[in-house]
């Protein structure tokens, strides 16, 4: 189970009636995605950038496991690799388009999974009782109510657990948890998903506020 889908099953069991829009969720699956690599040395941060590690020494053991997931794979395939390297924002942004349909399809949810993945807008209305009973999703669980930080930190980016839209810390969690961290990389993604949404939210903000005009412009001839 990789922090992505633990994530997206923590949002379908936990977020009881909390709107999520789905672009939220799949910035945040963008940044679980890279926090894994991360972890697994697939994917490392040079400042602000994603790079991909050089060639391990042969003493050194590959970091397989964490890319036996296909989305991961995926993820790994599409890193840049070349200079330049890409921001990790942009990183989200390209990474994160449609990705709540794609895992909502390899999740394998009851229903029009098939259908949600076609979408340009997926559903996020799922019920928790479509998700089978499994260690993974208990895996998923334990790490929300243990409240660790990462998975709490992208839950609230997305919408769950977040202490209020107002908030212009909405996303990042406890400050002192994600100092606790120890890993400056692991917060900069954390950071930049959070930025990422705020400007996703802004984007949205900015669309209604025409949407309305427009309508007052034809209530008015």
């Amino acid at each position: 189970m990789t922090t992505a889908r633990d994530l997206l099953v923590v949002v379908i069991d936990t977020r009881s009636g909390t709107s999520v829009e789905p672009g939220d969720l799949s910035l945040a699956l963008a940044g679980a995605e890279l926090i894994d690599l991360i972890d697994a040395g697939t994917a490392d941060l040079d400042g602000d950038r994603v790079v991909v590690p050089g060639p391990r020494q042969a003493a050194e053991p590959a970091a397989e496991p964490a890319t036996d997931d296909p989305l991961l794979r995926q993820a790994v395939s599409s890193l840049v690799r070349q200079e330049p390297h890409e921001p990790v924002e942009d990183w989200l942004w390209r990474r994160g388009r449609d990705l709540v349909a794609a895992y909502l399809a390899e999740l394998g949810t009851t229903g029009s999974a098939a259908a949600r993945r076609r979408t340009r807008k997926p559903s996020l209305s799922i019920a928790p009782s479509e998700l089978a009973d499994s260690p993974a999703r208990r895996h998923a669980n334990d790490r929300w109510a243990a409240h660790e930080p990462v998975l709490t930190a992208l839950a609230a980016a997305a919408g769950v657990g977040a202490r209020g839209a107002d908030d212009p810390d909405k996303g990042l969690g406890d400050h002192d948890d994600l100092a606790d961290l120890g890993d400056d990389r692991i917060v900069t993604v954390l950071v930049a998903v959070n930025e990422a949404v705020v400007e996703l939210a802004g984007v949205r903000q900015r669309r209604a506020v025409e949407a309305a005009a427009f309508d007052n412009i034809w209530r008015a001839v």
